[in-house]
């Protein structure tokens, strides 16, 4: 472990952040990261302030071949402090940005999966020689589980790329100088990109029901053309939703590296709260929308379920957060 290294262990094992540790040796924090980055050494009269401070020997410090157990006893700190150095604060944006568009193609893909059990349900019912109702489910259940495993699939594969910078979605760290000033400067650029395709996307969910009402106002009694045009209202919205999410992962990216908006030092406290809340809710939202539609077999309309759901979700963390400030 060379003196740079050692200088970041013993700073984190204190908890304390490069600004922190400036202050105690009364230098800025650029010199302290010239340190850490061994941009720079600091002179003879620096490193016995640190062996001091950090209550570590001369030998220690300056000797890459000293143990750590030859270090003068500290217990480690309850309180340490991860760090996101700028190569790490750039790998992880990157992957960000590369999970991205295979997240969102993965939700496309889930919102597509009932249009074949749709689609089929309907030919087999008006057309008397095309195939029978049992075997048109079975194919579109088929399409539609498989189709619902390629996303599963993209899912965890993508997930499975960011989990080394899981710690940034639940606790609070600190970041490299001129880490926090290069991710802002991204999310201002990148903020013109999502609002348009988030407006965009957004315009396309309200508009996916276009198509089903245009239907029914041209034959009501019509189920092939309805099944047809519901299909394609599913098609636009997930077509919305793909924009949506893509944006939406990236931005995401930016806010957790710069502790804001939902991944805030406060948000981050209630986090675990809200996820097993959230995946209750969609857990039963899902049972209910299979129960009725097998139940009823009316899948034609039984995804109205979905949109219900959506629509009263974001009241689900409201009332959390109400709930917080109670307390």
């Amino acid at each position: 472990m060379n003196f740079a290294d050692k200088i970041i262990q013993l700073r984190k094992q204190r908890g304390w952040s490069q600004e922190e540790l400036a202050e105690r040796m009364n230098v800025t924090r650029q010199s302290v990261s010239k340190w850490e980055s061994m941009q720079s050494v600091p002179d003879i009269e620096r490193v016995v302030q640190l062996s001091e401070l950090f209550g570590v020997s001369l030998d220690y410090l300056l000797k890459d071949d000293v143990k750590d157990s030859e270090q003068i006893g500290y217990e480690k700190s309850e309180n340490e402090i991860r760090s996101v150095s700028m190569e790490e604060a750039k790998n992880f944006l990157e992957i960000k940005a590369s999970t991205a568009k295979p997240i969102a193609a993965g939700v496309f893909l889930c919102i597509l999966s009932p249009i074949c059990l749709l689609v089929l349900g309907a030919l087999s019912e008006n057309r008397q020689n095309f195939m029978s109702e049992n075997l048109a489910g079975g194919i579109g259940l088929i399409v539609l589980f498989i189709l619902v495993a390629i996303a599963v699939a993209i899912f965890i594969f993508n997930g499975s790329k960011t989990h080394p910078f899981a710690f940034m979605d639940k606790e609070p760290f600190e970041t490299a100088y001129g880490v926090r000033e290069i991710a802002q400067s991204c999310k201002s650029q990148y903020r013109t990109t999502f609002t348009i395709n988030i407006v965009i996307g957004v315009c396309l969910c309200i508009l996916a029901v276009v198509p089903l009402f245009s239907g029914i106002s041209i034959d009501e009694d019509n189920d092939l053309l309805l099944i047809n045009l519901l299909s394609l209202g599913f098609a636009i919205a997930a077509v919305g939703v793909f924009l949506i999410v893509r944006v939406s992962i990236v931005w995401s990216g930016f806010e957790m590296l710069l502790q804001e908006g939902d991944y805030s030092k406060n948000n981050k406290e209630r986090k675990s709260v809200v996820e097993a809340v959230t995946v209750a809710y969609w857990l039963i939202a899902t049972a209910v929308f299979l129960a009725y539609s097998f139940v009823t077999n009316n899948w034609g309309m039984s995804w109205i379920i979905w949109v219900v759901a959506g629509v009263i979700y974001p009241v689900v963390p409201a009332i959390l957060n109400a709930s917080k400030k109670k307390k």
